[in-house]
């Protein structure tokens, strides 16, 4: 291995914008995260929108009078079958 072009690797906190706080190792100092494992709804089991520019709002607004188009019912097709025969 060659010296001095590595990073250094040292133990460092991780803060979540719930709070949570933990100690991870990494190359950076102090890292900031969005989400963990205390506020992701897979693990919580609770559905979180983060929507800060109203982009749900607006596209139901958009679409709250359409109506679904009716499927169109095609007629299927008969399979005829062809029996080969071995020589």
């Amino acid at each position: 291995m060659k010296e001095k072009i590595h990073p250094k690797y040292q133990e460092t906190t991780a803060t979540c914008a719930c709070g949570a706080v933990y100690k991870i190792g990494s190359t950076k100092d102090n890292i900031r995260i969005d989400i963990c494992s205390a506020c992701h709804p897979l693990f919580t089991g609770k559905q979180k929108l983060m929507d800060t520019e109203g982009r749900v709002q607006k596209f139901q607004k958009k679409y709250a009078n359409v109506k679904p188009k009716a499927k169109k019912k095609t007629a299927k097709k008969k399979k005829t079958s062809k029996k080969k025969t071995k020589k």
